[in-house]
């Protein structure tokens, strides 16, 4: 079943709906829901919630409860190819909670947020910008993880990165959605304007598993990988020291030590390398540059730390 969340008149007679699509079964009142596109320049969920969808559809005998997937939060920004609300120049995950007596895209936030609220898991699906590239990964504060972390155990990611609290920002959905109690998990992964299959692949057996452990779900499910958790771990920062095209030699998840070259950086124009590039510290590369040109700052990788023990989990 379609249902329109929350609607608001536009110019030349068209409006903006904001839609779900509700897939019930059984008899249990159990709910997951599956959030995406917020960014109209992240893509990863948009295939991640047709691969859920169709699949449902063929094995709807399995599903005991309620599964509510948010395609699009953001469709005019995925239209045209933006990431924030065209027209209005404003970043969709920086108004929540909104306002039911605000602006337009307030008043929609709003309406998004009461329609989630009540959910027994939210999963917020996100992919990174067109610069960078992140293995599949789910980001909470330090406030919240002691909820979230369980559940973020069942979703077959890589990496689960615990923030300070300082560094949430209060006004995005999953922040909203987590003080008003609906347990929400933030995904990142892939990179922005592309489709990583694998990735897709890799969540949408963390989805099942997740919905096998909340009760919802009796058919069959993959096994589902540990993640490595930044508890207790510095991330260390890879930033450029000079402009030209970057072009690394290390990949996602590999271990690296100090002082390593993981690539260099450039100059088309003289033919010289510019910068050899190496690991700040020790761990394991998390995040790596996906748009080659870099200029003096701007960041390469991302690195987590070994845990104080020396040894990666």
């Amino acid at each position: 079943m379609i249902e329109t969340i929350a609607t608001a008149s536009l110019a030349v007679n068209e409006n903006l709906n904001i839609q779900k699509r509700r897939i019930a079964n059984g008899k249990s009142r159990k709910r997951l829901s599956l959030v995406t596109g917020t960014h109209g320049d992240e893509l990863e969920g948009q295939y991640l919630a047709y691969m859920i969808g169709s699949y449902l559809n063929e094995n709807i005998g399995h599903l005991d409860g309620i599964v509510d997937i948010y395609p699009a939060l953001n469709p005019m920004g995925i239209d045209s190819i933006t990431r924030g609300v065209p027209l209005f120049d404003l970043d969709m995950n920086r108004v929540f909670p909104g306002s039911k007596d605000g602006t337009m895209i307030e008043m929609i936030c709003a309406s998004i947020v009461d329609d989630i609220a009540g959910s027994d898991v939210c999963v917020d699906i996100h992919s990174s910008n067109i610069f960078l590239k992140e293995i599949p990964q789910i980001r909470m504060s330090v406030p919240t993880a002691p909820a979230l972390l369980p559940y973020a155990k069942m979703m077959n990611v890589d990496f689960v990165w615990i923030h300070e609290s300082a560094t949430v920002l209060e006004s995005t959905l999953a922040h909203t959605l987590n003080t008003r109690g609906t347990k929400t998990l933030v995904v990142e992964m892939g990179v922005g304007m592309r489709i990583t299959k694998e990735y897709c692949r890799q969540l949408f057996d963390g989805i099942l598993n997740l919905m096998k452990e909340l009760g919802m779900w009796s058919g069959e499910t993959a096994t589902v990988r540990e993640p490595i958790v930044s508890e207790g771990r510095e991330v260390g920062f890879v930033n450029s020291d000079a402009a030209g095209i970057f072009v690394p030699c290390a990949d996602f998840g590999d271990t690296v030590n100090e002082g390593d070259h993981i690539g260099d950086v450039v100059d088309p124009l003289t033919s010289n390398v510019v910068e050899k590039v190496e690991a700040v510290c020790s761990g394991m590369i998390f995040t790596l540059r996906e748009y080659p040109v870099v200029y003096g700052g701007s960041l390469l990788a991302r690195i987590l730390q070994p845990s104080e023990g020396g040894a990666e989990e």
